[in-house]
């Protein structure tokens, strides 16, 4: 599976458990610790439009304004199928894997910011299946795909502190592809 073609697989599993988010479930809350999940599609949401931004030269300080006071919009669906959209465009214009960004986290090149949109997207789409009862299986070929970008780097996740306690520790080869992606991002299914 190539990259883009990921980002659209992984788009379409966050926008699957999106559609099923009822008027009761905002504020249930999510696996990321202190989010609901008005803070989780907030998140990506924003993301998307940053990542859009930053691909299409945006600076670091454009970025960071973007989730100054975000809100969740009214019609979210309509934000998520336009940010959705717009990232998709600036990932896939010619000569966009060519350039650095200026990512609020650091410097990343276009390839690697893509990644990390892949695996955002894919991560939180379980997050928000989790949070509101939804079907939590994701595709398993989208799975292997991003698994093999975060499985090697799987060690340095929890030293970052953004994955929560990073991988437990006490799983092996054996275990399913998705709970090892799960456990690497510091879900425990």
């Amino acid at each position: 599976m190539d990259q883009l073609t990921a980002l659209d697989a992984s788009r379409h599993e966050f926008e699957r458990r999106l559609r099923a988010v009822g008027p009761d479930d905002w504020d249930r809350p999510t696996p990321c610790e202190g989010w609901v999940v008005r803070d989780l599609v907030v998140h990506v949401l924003v993301g998307a439009r940053m990542s859009a931004l930053l691909v299409e030269g945006g600076s670091r300080a454009d970025a960071e304004a973007l989730f100054v006071d975000a809100q969740l919009p009214d019609d979210y669906m309509a934000e998520f199928e336009a940010g959705a959209d717009a990232q998709a465009a600036a990932f896939a214009a010619p000569g966009a894997m060519d350039r650095v960004t200026e990512h609020p986290a650091g410097d990343f090149p276009v390839p690697m910011l893509l990644g990390f949109r892949i695996g955002d997207y894919s991560v939180h789409a379980w997050d928000l299946a989790r949070a509101i009862g939804a079907d939590e299986h994701l595709d398993d070929a989208l799975v292997e795909h991003v698994w093999e970008n975060i499985g090697p780097a799987a060690p340095l996740l929890a030293a970052s502190g953004r994955f929560g306690d990073g991988a437990s520790g006490e799983l092996n080869d054996a275990a399913p592809v998705q709970t090892r992606l799960l456990d690497a991002t510091g879900r425990r299914p």
